[in-house]
């Protein structure tokens, strides 16, 4: 060991230093952050029938669900784009911050559309969690030992949606719907907090023109797109009305000029040359093909495991334990295989054969089906998620440049969510059409005029439902599930497309460096734990002596600006 006196450097910019006690607790807030995100999206399902019974919006329910699907699909690429330019920290916190004060407004909401716009402000901030989580992780771990915290993390999505119901049924049985929200609050605030204190994350400064109109024009053709498949769907529009083709006109013209403004923006938000990356493209179209197949089924599962089965929300909550059991085991099992051996091509493949049996199992359910054998099918759904979804994020993610991961993340998802709108718009169309017309027939059919049958459907809720004769009871569930039980023929396709994409998916060599790294911003393995050991000694030297393990190529000043500059921020 060598001494050296000079003066002290001043903390600046400098890189990371990635030991892998810093990794753990970047992971912290990471696993804060989805928690949030996750949590929300589970605990609305079990709630949904009596916040839309309360609110007076049983017809319009399925805009819960494409509300906030259709604001992070918005923001999906600009928060990945972003991220890539400015850095990810305080896009992080924002994200935070934005979620829960939009849980506070859907807390105290008074009517059903209120709710819903608090519903797409919310989000606006879970896009950002999700988008930034991941693109972290790949900025401060290596792809080859990737998988074992993004298995993890699609855990933490699992344990959040076994939760999520549960919570949400309880609330709902036993205090109020607004519970479902106010339990954001101390978990966002604990939440930033974590992330406000140990996310140390170097800031960028970039001199490159944002790309306003490219966010302008994908934000409007992302809008048309949900409205025409909104307005297609619905009983009071469909697909010969002018005004559903009005949509559809806007969505073609905003893409045309999406096409064309990305084609010469000097730094576009979703960069053409990623659509010559081939496995970039297989990847992208099985999270499409999924998120219209899988995310349309989980959305509407607990409502009819409430109103179909009779079950109050609290059981309906914990009806969907073993699908999150089985996502949160074969996540978690993957990811760790993955790290180990280094490849993944397997996965998707048995994921989507897995998810399209479990789907075919539920075309059969009826208010008759035995709970053990709706719990199977459960199981069997998340035990099939559970091998895709983080799984296809990994490959991705490999297959690009480090500068692009944010942008490759963010579309990826992007693709996945335009997906699960489309899809919950549709299918939720459908099931609430089908759903209204047969209730109107159950309450027309007891003796109730028209216009008393039409507000008993649109108030509808698990607790009125109980109040009901008996006879009248069994109608309404017979009407949940011949309603919605049909619906999943509709998916199927969806599931065997991505199945055929999945045989198709290249296997490619895993990166052994993390993104930070290979962009010059953080220094990881072996000279990391070097520079830390020097830290530690440096901290009990005398003012004005610096320490310097003997062979390190990093300088004593260097290194103690590696170590602090980022905490400057």
């Amino acid at each position: 060991m060598t001494t050296s006196t000079s003066s002290r450097k001043t903390p600046a910019d400098g890189p990371l230093v990635l030991t892998q006690r810093r990794i753990w607790i970047i992971f912290s807030a990471l696993i804060a952050g989805m928690l949030l995100s996750s949590l929300d999206q589970t605990i609305v399902s079990t709630a949904m029938p009596t916040i839309v019974g309360q609110l007076g919006g049983v017809e319009h329910q399925a805009w819960i669900t494409t509300a906030y699907l259709l604001a992070t699909t918005i923001v999906m690429p600009i928060y990945g784009k972003f991220g890539d330019v400015l850095g990810r920290r305080n896009l992080f916190l924002i994200a935070i911050a934005l979620f829960t004060l939009a849980s506070v407004g859907a807390a105290f909401a008074t009517s059903f559309w209120m709710f819903v716009v608090f519903r797409a402000m919310q989000g606006l901030g879970g896009g950002g969690l999700m988008i930034l989580s991941q693109a972290i992780i790949a900025d401060i771990v290596p792809a080859s030992d990737r998988g074992k915290y993004m298995g993890p993390m699609g855990g933490i999505f699992g344990l959040a949606a076994v939760g999520g119901p549960l919570l949400g049924g309880y609330f709902v049985d036993h205090l109020t719907w607004q519970w479902a929200f106010y339990i954001n609050i101390p978990v966002g605030i604990a939440a930033f907090a974590i992330a406000w204190f140990t996310l140390t994350l170097p800031s960028k400064k970039s001199q490159r023109k944002i790309d306003v109109f490219g966010v302008l024009l994908l934000s409007i053709a992302t809008t048309c797109l949900i409205f025409f498949t909104d307005f297609g769907g619905s009983a009071n529009h469909g697909w010969s009305a002018l005004e559903t083709w009005a949509w559809g006109a806007g969505l073609v013209v905003a893409a045309m000029l999406f096409v064309l403004v990305e084609a010469k923006a000097e730094d576009p938000i979703i960069p053409l040359s990623l659509f010559k990356n081939k496995v970039f493209i297989n990847a992208t179209a099985i999270g499409f093909t999924l998120g219209i197949g899988m995310f349309s089924a989980i959305a509407f599962v607990p409502t009819f495991l409430q109103m179909s089965s009779g079950t109050s929300a609290a059981v309906s909550g914990l009806l969907m334990l073993p699908m999150m059991v089985g996502m949160m085991g074969t996540s978690i099992y993957s990811g760790m295989a993955i790290s180990k051996s280094g490849r993944y091509r397997g996965y998707p493949i048995a994921g989507t054969a897995i998810t399209a049996v479990a789907m075919l199992a539920f075309t059969t359910l009826t208010a008759q089906t035995p709970l053990w054998l709706v719990c199977t099918y459960l199981f069997v759904l998340g035990a099939g998620m559970g091998l895709i979804m983080q799984v296809v994020v990994l490959v991705v993610q490999n297959a690009v440049a480090p500068e692009m991961v944010g942008t490759a993340t963010s579309t990826n998802n992007y693709f996945r969510e335009v997906g699960a709108s489309l899809g919950v718009a549709i299918f939720g169309a459908m099931f609430t059409n089908r759903l209204s017309e047969k209730l109107m027939d159950v309450f027309s059919g007891a003796g109730a005029s028209a216009a008393d049958a039409g507000q008993a459907t649109a108030t509808l809720d698990p607790e009125t439902l109980s109040s009901l004769p008996q006879a009248l009871q069994d109608g309404i569930v017979d009407a949940y599930a011949s309603s919605l039980a049909p619906v999943f023929w509709y998916l199927i396709p969806f599931l065997v497309v991505a199945f055929a994409l999945a045989l198709l998916l290249k296997q490619v060599p895993l990166s052994d460096t993390a993104g930070m790294v290979a962009r010059g911003e953080a220094i990881s393995g072996a000279e990391a734990e070097k520079i830390e050991k020097h830290q530690r000694l440096a901290a009990t030297a005398p003012q004005g002596v610096q320490t310097q393990p003997e062979g390190s190529p990093v300088d004593a000043g260097d290194a103690v600006k590696a170590g602090t500059g980022d905490a400057a921020k």
